[in-house]
């Protein structure tokens, strides 16, 4: 069996970023480290923190007085911070860059009288966070019939952001109906759009066209995850949203000669080996990489960690 590697797959630099916060934090302070919300989606990551002394919660209300909290990469409402600050929590926030550009970016069309639309999934983590950072209404919309049925004058200067788990691809259509709608929109650029997702989803459509078999590895409420076993879905390949090795089904794999293999931004290179060890224990496979984007993009981390020494965490 031929088993070809996306190129790039897994951990994106805000990811990186955001699980060496919670590493160098338990470093400099000590455990236990509180965590909002997951601080990433992914179970593998969040269980390995938890062994190491971080503790993860939903509401700052479980966190005691004064301890040292950490908000997840997805970002976080200002009311969320403004609780932090009543209870004197003291707050690291591993927000992803590119969430928080959103966020500006955002505030800034607001600023400008504009009318905000937001392009992403109900309920998601990084959508509440940037809905509780805007001073105003912010209008979600998820398809091109949810824009058709906004109660919002044509004429209204709008403004849209989007999810950064959306690509180009995903958000195409919708933009697209936003600006046949009204006659005064403005966005970001699409070059503002986060790397990760966009590059992730192109490996994935180039690697359909030579694969029998799509496995996607990451967690089953990983919105970038999922979108990339629907890519494979939708270019006609079988596709499968996989955690670890052990979810592997052979009947899957069943007289496949080409298995593609792909993970999400939040699942580390660990889980993609372990599958590739099922898919061994199958039959005997042949490893190749395709030809594909190199990510060197690298973050900052916040200035009270940046002297705190971990293990570097290897990013694909």
């Amino acid at each position: 069996m031929r088993v070809i590697l996306a190129q790039p797959r897994g951990f994106c630099a805000g990811v990186v970023r955001a699980i060496e916060i919670v590493e160098r934090a338990l470093q400099a302070f000590g455990p236990p480290i509180y965590v909002r919300h997951e601080i990433v989606h992914n179970r593998h990551v969040v269980d390995s923190l938890k062994a190491k002394g971080a503790i993860f919660v939903e509401e700052l209300n479980e966190v005691p007085v004064g301890a040292v909290t950490i908000f997840s990469a997805h970002g976080v409402a200002r009311a969320v911070e403004e609780e932090a600050d009543r209870r004197g929590l003291n707050v690291i926030d591993a927000t992803c860059p590119l969430v928080s550009k959103v966020h500006n970016q955002a505030n800034r069309y607001v600023r400008d009288a504009r009318e905000l639309i937001l392009i992403g999934h109900a309920g998601h983590p990084e959508v509440e966070g940037t809905k509780g950072r805007i001073p105003g209404p912010v209008h979600l919309v998820q398809t091109e019939a949810d824009v058709a049925k906004l109660a919002i004058l044509a004429d209204t200067p709008v403004a849209y952001v989007t999810q950064t788990t959306l690509s180009v691809d995903d958000t195409r259509g919708i933009i697209a109906a936003i600006e046949q709608k009204f006659s005064d929109v403005v966005g970001p650029d699409t070059r503002d759009i986060c790397y990760a997702t966009q590059n992730r989803q192109s490996a994935v459509r180039e690697l359909c066209k030579v694969v029998d078999v799509l496995l996607v590895v990451g967690a089953s409420n990983s919105s970038n995850s999922n979108r990339l076993r629907e890519i494979g879905a939708s270019s006609g390949i079988p596709s499968y949203l996989i955690a670890d090795g052990r979810q592997l089904k052979s009947e899957w794999v069943r007289g496949a000669e080409v298995v593609g293999l792909t993970a999400g931004a939040s699942a580390p290179e660990t889980l993609v080996e372990y599958v590739i060890d099922a898919l061994a224990a199958l039959e005997a496979v042949d490893i190749s990489t395709m030809v594909g984007r190199v990510e060197d993009i690298e973050f900052k981390l916040p200035a009270v960690l940046a002297d705190a020494k971990t293990p570097k965490i290897e990013a694909i």
